[in-house]
């Protein structure tokens, strides 16, 4: 277990009617917010009302900006660091999911930075850490990205199409109010991509070439578990306060850093679906189940005895383990049977990618990279026969 800092100070409020707390919650650090949120849906289940009763009760002005989209807009954000400057607002209230968190993240720290130019001088150049960013709180109403208490955030510039993720402990929220009854209204849809990237973020930190991390690794695992056992179940009954609340709680955890402590996680296949995603605007949880198959196939040789245990323990795959190649392709083959269960694509042309891309988006994801990934060290030649692979 290698040496590490742990260092996470999101306060979570979980349950059950726990919106009506996000006025005093927001009260701690300020009495003027910019209310962040995406399209309508907030307003038709019923958060927007008593987000915005919660805010009136404790005197809270506020300003609005809606609008945020999957894979979170450069223009939205730049559009918010505007009315920030100009209505002198100090705290970003995220209501929603991880789009709308990261486009309050983003205009968090952009607000207090300088210069003129956010993207190149940050996204672009992540060894430009970000030293200052306002106080972002969220209420949580789509489990998926676990941004609500993680350090990182991903936005896209439409411009060149290009997606990127930065981390800092400024960008931290400072709460997070999690009511699981927000998320039975999502279409199942929503709630399979979400899914999806809560397994894709334990994954990403299990696959490691570290030893000795036998806590986190039974962490990983249940949590894995807990993801494969309880999506399908919130799917085929979308009220039920259990399912929901496993898969919203199992989000966040995934993504607090606390399961890779000790440990040096991959991210490569995050990495190649932000060209994916950023190439076509498809769901990064969808991304995700196409991609993340093909990295494994691709790489489960170089240590594969991770893959073994990832097969036994997570997916209950019982085969001779003299011939661990047949157990690890077992195991990828359930993976790819439960992203098809939640009716998500696991192939490139299940959402409807050709070949045309692939040379660009396995370009783009080296800028200013000789590699990426850490369980196994890709070049721009891996990226293109992982992408062919995923076809």
């Amino acid at each position: 277990m290698l040496n590490f800092t742990f260092y996470n100070p999101t306060r979570i409020i979980f349950g059950k009617g726990t919106i009506d707390q996000v006025g005093s919650q927001c009260k701690r650090f300020s009495t003027r917010v910019l209310l962040h949120y995406g399209g309508g849906s907030i307003k038709k289940n019923g958060v927007y009302d008593e987000v915005v009763s919660s805010l009136n009760k404790e005197g809270i002005e506020f300003v609005e900006l809606s609008g945020v989209v999957p894979n979170p807009r450069l223009s939205k954000v730049l559009e918010g660091i505007e009315i920030v400057r100009r209505e002198n607002i100090s705290f970003i209230l995220a209501v929603g999911g991880g789009s709308v968190i990261d486009s309050a993240k983003a205009i968090a720290f952009g607000s207090l930075a300088d210069g003129e130019h956010l993207w190149e001088d940050y996204f672009m150049n992540p060894e430009n850490s970000i030293k200052k960013a306002l106080p972002v709180g969220v209420v949580l109403t789509i489990p998926a990205s676990g941004s609500e208490s993680s350090t990182s955030l991903v936005i896209t510039d439409e411009r060149s199409n290009l997606k990127r993720a930065i981390k800092s402990e400024q960008v931290i929220p400072q709460f997070a109010i999690m009511d699981p009854e927000t998320n039975y209204s999502l279409p199942d849809y929503q709630t399979a991509c979400g899914a999806a990237d809560i397994l894709a973020h334990l994954m990403e930190r299990y696959f490691t070439n570290e030893l000795h991390n036998d806590l986190s690794d039974e962490l990983l695992e249940g949590a894995m578990r807990n993801v494969l056992a309880h999506a399908p179940l919130a799917l085929k009954h979308p009220a039920d306060y259990k399912y929901r609340s496993e898969l919203m709680w199992t989000g966040t955890l995934a993504h607090n850093d606390l399961f890779d402590r000790g440990r040096v996680a991959d991210w490569a296949s995050h990495a190649i679906e932000h060209e994916l995603s950023g190439a076509y605007d498809i769901a990064h949880g969808a991304g995700l189940s196409i991609i993340f198959p093909a990295w494994m196939r691709y790489v489960y040789k170089r240590n594969i005895d991770r893959f073994v245990q990832f097969a036994i323990r997570v997916c209950s795959v019982n085969l001779s383990l003299d011939d661990k190649d047949a157990v690890v392709e077992s195991a990828i083959d359930r993976l790819e049977l439960f992203y098809r269960s939640l009716g998500l694509p696991v192939r490139l042309t299940d959402a409807g990618i050709g070949t045309e891309k692939i040379d660009l988006m396995s370009k783009n994801a080296m800028i200013n990279k000789e590699t990426i990934g850490n369980f196994v060290k890709l070049t721009e030649d891996d990226v293109r026969k992982i992408l062919r692979l995923a076809l």
